[in-house]
């Protein structure tokens, strides 16, 4: 498997951007490049990533295609397609978005955001992305969401089924998606349904941990990777098994010091498992 995770700094060169990957122990890395940036640009650095053998996990397109704003839901779509396309470009292995929200927060929680009107919206909004840029290289992908389809396996599956494009594919974030006491002392099999069902779409998967606090009512808290209670050795395992490219993105950490503990956590369970890194 691939591990990889932020890269701070702005690079003026897109080789000093990998060799700061390398430096952190990274093989996998997000780019974070819009269109404007220029074609010659965004191939300059998808050829320093494959010169410093790195590989393009992810270009993360953050927004609320299906807002009940028109203005934000117009500019959420465009910038859509605009990250879907430079993820083609640079070859990574997906463009990644959470599937939108029917509130005002865009990755928040709604009444409406879990009904059937929402998940036929979800479906012609990932349709309408995909079949503007008609990627060859790269695919389009949803995170799972506690609160926002798809929510759970199957209603990833009936999204794939629904939206039927060859270029949508499947992130894995199984933190999201531990969202009871139930699912969590549960973990370890809901992560092995996950990759059983959705394993042949994964393109990309993200690293967290979450933990259950003794507080009412149920109360979970993502945290760093080792602090919590996702079986990260089931997890490292069914991620290699999909091959030695699949990459684990590690986020949503405060500081370089706590990347740097969240990473030689992964590591160290890798190798008790005996899950190459590349």
């Amino acid at each position: 498997m691939r591990l990889g995770g932020p890269v701070q700094g702005k690079f003026e060169d897109p080789k000093d951007w990998a060799a700061a990957a390398r430096r952190l122990g990274y093989s996998a890395v997000a780019l974070n490049l819009s269109m404007s940036s220029g074609e010659d640009a965004i191939r300059a650095y998808a050829r320093a990533a494959e010169e410093a053998g790195l590989l393009i996990a992810e270009v993360g397109a953050w927004s609320n295609p299906i807002s009940p704003n028109p203005e934000e839901r117009k500019t959420a779509m465009e910038k859509c397609q605009d990250k879907l396309a430079v993820a083609d470009l640079a070859g990574a292995k997906c463009c990644v978005n959470v599937s939108g929200s029917r509130g005002p927060r865009w990755a928040g929680p709604h009444e409406k955001n879990l009904t059937p009107e929402t998940f036929e919206m979800i479906v012609e909004c990932v349709r309408t992305i995909v079949d503007a840029v008609k990627p060859t290289r790269s695919y389009y992908t949803l995170e799972m969401m506690a609160w926002m389809y798809p929510d759970d396996v199957d209603s990833y599956l009936r999204l794939i089924k629904a939206i039927d494009r060859d270029r949508f594919a499947v992130h894995i974030d199984m933190v999201n998606i531990v969202c009871s006491p139930q699912r969590y002392y549960t973990n370890t099999a809901l992560i092995r349904e996950a990759f059983e069902a959705l394993g042949p779409y994964v393109k990309s998967c993200h690293g967290k941990d979450i933990i259950l606090q003794d507080q009412l009512t149920t109360h979970l808290d993502e945290i760093r990777p080792g602090l919590g209670y996702l079986d990260y050795d089931t997890y490292l395992r069914e991620i290699e098994a999909l091959g030695p490219d699949t990459p684990l993105m590690l986020e949503h950490l405060k500081s370089e010091e706590e990347y740097k503990l969240a990473a030689d956590y992964v590591r160290e369970m890798a190798r008790k498992a005996g899950v190459a890194i590349r």
